[in-house]
């Protein structure tokens, strides 16, 4: 039996926020009009099983081969591509917002400066509202500027994405041991060789791990900018679903995981070269 001196202090104010989680949990689902019978009623699980059961075998034809190819293809330079592009702008816009290259600072033990905020203020808002909008809204929008294709994906990735990178990269430079880029700076150091020389090697791994896991969340995205006409694996597989071709959907999903498998390998391979 626990005692007073022995009971943990903490049981209370856990109990009391499982509580507070489960009071705003129930509303939420009741908001959103969750229904999990659906999965069990039989007319359900009949559809269900014949919507599964048209999956095999996955199709493997060579003139579906051929076409798999080309968009999976076309969905790794979509990808690649819309991460270039968000990093042209979330690079300098990250080194802008960050704190960690702040003169005032540096000099004056973290007291803010009035110009460095009037900068840093505008460029955070600029990272907020890129990221604010969902990819898929941009791919709407691109869509009807420039039409049916990859370039509304391209466009629409490098948007959205440059705001999580730039604001992720920002406290990734602000999070680490600040007194070695400081020392440089105050000793007459270009910011540039301050971040070079004082974060960079610092923050390497973990900037590259981050990078390569949105470049992978990219290929996600691309998949689904597909369905609204930004091309690639996600364009095909709409077109596939409309003519009810299971076997041609299971190739695809096979195809995405595929791809989802050799990003994480890849980040697991740079991350153990830089540590």
């Amino acid at each position: 039996m626990l005692t007073r001196e022995t009971r943990d202090p903490a049981t209370r104010p856990r109990l009391l926020l499982t509580l507070l989680a489960l009071a705003l949990l129930w509303p939420g689902i009741r908001f959103s009009e969750l229904d999990l019978g659906v999965l069990v009623a039989s007319g359900s699980q009949s559809e269900m099983g014949r919507f599964v059961s048209a999956f095999w075998p996955p199709a493997h034809g060579e003139a579906f081969i051929e076409l798999l190819l080309q968009a999976t293809l076309q969905t790794l330079a979509i990808a690649t591509a819309g991460m270039a592009l968000a990093l042209l702008l979330a690079i300098p816009a990250s080194l802008l917002a960050s704190r960690a290259l702040s003169l005032s600072a540096a000099s004056r033990a973290g007291h803010p400066s009035y110009w460095g905020q009037l900068l840093r203020w505008p460029v955070r808002g600029l990272l907020i509202f890129l990221r604010s909008v969902p990819e898929i809204v941009w791919a709407l929008l691109f869509v009807r500027a420039v039409g049916l294709g990859p370039t509304a994906g391209v466009l629409a990735i490098a948007i959205t994405y440059s705001g999580m990178l730039g604001k992720v990269y920002a406290e990734i430079f602000e999070s680490v041991d600040q007194r070695p880029v400081h020392t440089l700076l105050q000793s007459g150091s270009g910011r540039l060789a301050a971040f070079c020389y004082g974060i960079l090697p610092n923050v390497a791994a973990e900037l590259l791990s981050y990078t390569v896991y949105r470049w992978e969340c990219a290929i996600r995205a691309s998949v689904v900018m597909g369905f609204v006409g930004a091309g690639g694996l996600g364009q095909q597989m709409d077109l596939s679903l409309r003519m009810f071709a299971g076997g041609e959907v299971a190739s695809l999903l096979l195809t995405f995981l595929v791809l989802v498998l050799l990003a994480d390998q890849l980040s697991r391979l740079l991350r153990w070269r830089l540590t």
